[in-house]
């Protein structure tokens, strides 16, 4: 896997004919930010700002969010969480009564039972407070590298770098990086994104990748980053 590099070098686009800029992440982030600003915030982020912000909180609504758009897998996390906030509240549910507070989400049964094991841990091993050490987090069923920095960064403001699909189809589309899979992606990105970005690239870059570098057809005439964006991939655009 290779990861590209800043060029000083100027090069054309083939799908614009427009010169591309050397890539700056420093600008690229700041653009980004203004132009999410006035959409929904990314779930993760947008449940810590309603009161939502633990790790064990943050764990299980990510758990909710896989395989599950936002407008989701936000209102079913708050439709848990609003009765069972805390591991002892989970624990003492039935898997049944997590499984119908979490029935929105995709594979809402195997979820359930993984949500209840993990609060059942969480007692037992940890007293009730789970620790920020993403080892730990990822020894519980149902929690990959996504999951576990995700809800570190959001919860503890621990520096990881949580790789969904936006994020993954976003940087691999700039041509900051080239990683075939979300895991080698993670691991380009760590070598290359200042660490200041770590916890934020998956805040800008859900929003960012669902209303404007989207998956299909992205809306490459209105974005703006196309000035540094090398278009990888991109064979048809808005």
């Amino acid at each position: 896997m290779a990861v590209r590099r800043r060029s000083n070098a100027r090069t054309l686009s083939s799908n614009t004919g427009a010169e591309k800029l050397p890539f700056d992440i420093d600008e690229v982030m700041r653009r980004i930010r203004a132009a999410v600003a006035d959409v929904p915030d990314a779930a993760m982020f947008a449940l810590r700002d309603l009161g939502y912000g633990s790790l064990f909180q943050q764990l299980v609504a990510c758990i909710i969010s896989i395989r599950t758009t936002d407008e989701v897998s936000l209102p079913t996390a708050l439709a848990l969480l609003s009765q069972a906030p805390a591991p002892a509240d989970v624990a003492a549910l039935d898997v049944a009564d997590i499984d119908a507070a979490i029935r929105s989400a995709t594979f809402h049964g195997p979820k359930a039972a993984q949500i209840h094991a993990i609060a059942k841990r969480a007692i037992e091993e940890f007293d009730g407070e789970l620790p920020a050490d993403a080892e730990v987090l990822q020894s519980f069923a149902g929690v990959g590298p996504k999951c576990a920095n995700l809800a570190l960064g959001v919860a503890r403001n621990v520096p990881r770098i949580s790789v969904d699909v936006h994020v993954w189809r976003v940087v691999n589309r700039w041509g900051y990086v080239e990683g075939r899979t979300p895991e080698a992606t993670l691991r380009a990105l760590e070598r290359v994104l200042p660490k200041r970005y770590w916890i934020e690239i998956n805040r800008r870059l859900v929003p960012f990748g669902k209303h404007i570098c989207t998956g299909v057809r992205p809306k490459c005439s209105t974005c703006p980053v196309l000035a540094y964006c090398r278009q990888v991939g991109v064979t048809e655009h808005r």
